[in-house]
C-alpha cells in the first residue's frame, strides 16, 4: 500500500513531488517513442520553462530516468537521451516472454470492474483507428494496451518491472518502425488479447500474449 503525505509534511515537499512525477511522466514518454531523438541533449532551461516545473523537480525526474536506462547524465556536461541498444533486444525478450504472458494471465483473473471497463474502451478505441493512423500513433496506443494489462494484475513490482522493459523494448522497436511494411497488423493483435484479458480468460490471455511476444520479435529482428 502507498504510503500516504503526512499532515505535518512541508507544502513544498508535496509540491515537488507532484512536479517531479509531472516532469517524469512527460520525458518519459518523449524518449521511449523517440520524439527526443537518442543522444539528443535535455536544457534544464528550456525544458523547466517548457513544463513549468522547477530545476530541483526536473533534476529529481531526470534521476528516475536515468535509473530506468532512458537517459545519462555526465558531469559539467550535462543530461542526454541514451542510445537506442539494439543489441539488448535478445536479453529483453528473454524476461518478456517470461513476464508478459503472466501478467496477461494474473490480469483476466484479477482486473477490477474499473480495470476492465478500462480494457473494454481499449479494445473499442483499437478497432475504430483509421487505416492512416501513424506507426508512432500505434506505437503509443501498445503502450497503453499493455500498461493496462500491467495495472490489472494488481501487483505492483510486476507492473514496475514490466513498464521498464516495456520502455526498453519499445525505444527498439521506434528505431525498425520505418522499415516495417506494417505496424499496424501487431497492434490490431491486441484485441483478441484485450478481449480475453477482460473476460477473464486467463489461460487464453496468456498464450495470446506470449504469441504477441514472439511475434514482435521476429518483426524486429527482420529489418534490424
Amino acid at each position: 500500500m502507498m504510503r500516504s503525505v503526512p499532515h505535518h509534511e512541508p507544502q513544498q515537499a508535496r509540491t515537488n513531488g507532484s512536479l517531479t512525477e509531472v516532469a517524469y511522466e512527460a520525458l518519459k514518454e518523449r524518449l521511449v517513442l523517440l520524439d527526443i531523438e537518442p543522444g539528443a541533449p535535455l536544457s534544464e532551461q528550456s525544458l523547466s520553462a517548457e513544463l513549468a516545473v522547477g530545476r530541483t523537480p526536473l533534476r529529481e525526474a531526470f534521476k528516475r530516468l536515468e535509473s530506468d536506462h532512458l537517459v545519462v547524465t555526465y558531469s559539467r556536461r550535462g543530461t542526454f537521451a541514451t542510445p537506442v541498444d539494439i543489441t539488448a533486444l535478445s536479453e529483453i525478450s528473454e524476461i518478456r516472454r517470461v513476464l508478459e504472458p503472466l501478467a496477461a494471465g494474473l490480469g483476466a483473473v484479477r482486473a477490477d470492474a474499473e480495470d476492465r471497463r478500462h480494457l473494454e474502451k481499449l479494445r473499442d478505441g483499437l478497432a475504430a483507428l483509421p487505416a492512416d493512423t501513424s506507426a508512432r500513433d500505434h506505437m503509443e496506443w501498445d503502450l497503453q494496451v499493455h500498461r493496462a494489462i500491467y495495472r490489472a494484475t494488481h501487483n505492483a513490482h510486476l507492473e514496475t518491472a514490466l513498464v521498464r522493459y516495456g520502455n526498453l523494448a519499445t525505444r527498439i522497436w521506434s528505431v525498425a518502425a520505418p522499415r516495417l511494411a506494417d505496424v499496424g497488423s501487431h497492434i490490431v493483435e491486441h484485441i483478441e488479447l484485450l478481449e480475453a484479458v477482460r473476460g477473464g480468460g486467463s489461460e487464453r490471455a496468456e498464450r495470446l500474449m506470449l504469441e504477441h511476444m514472439q511475434a514482435f520479435e521476429v518483426r524486429i529482428r527482420t529489418v534490424l
